[in-house]
């Protein structure tokens, strides 16, 4: 069984025992959390999707750490201006989940 979640702004396709990077949380690294803004839950022809969520539906999950992702560099250059040219890095911070369980 799989469903969609919405966290961070984000929507995310699960499964029992994946882990995945989500936007950071504010919990400690092996507390039990619990998502319950669930779009979509089902496999095959038994999927149910809500309007917009689905009633009752919850994905639990557990914290595993936090961290920072790979640096994105971003230039802004301008030609024949010496005087604009710009780099910035960036590192997105991260929560790393492992998904204990999806209920419908």
């Amino acid at each position: 069984m799989y469903a969609v979640i919405k966290t961070g702004g984000k929507q995310y396709r699960v499964r029992e025992g994946q882990t995945l990077r989500i936007e950071t949380l504010r919990a400690n690294e092996g507390d039990a959390i619990e998502f319950d803004e669930v779009l979509m839950v089902g496999e095959g022809a038994d999927v149910k999707v809500g309007t917009p969520t689905v009633e009752g539906a919850k994905v639990a999950a557990t914290v595993k750490g936090h961290g920072r992702g790979k640096k994105v560099t971003i230039i802004k250059f301008r030609r024949r201006k010496n005087r604009s040219r710009l780099k910035k890095g960036h590192r997105q911070n991260f929560t790393e989940v492992e998904i204990t369980g999806i209920s419908a």
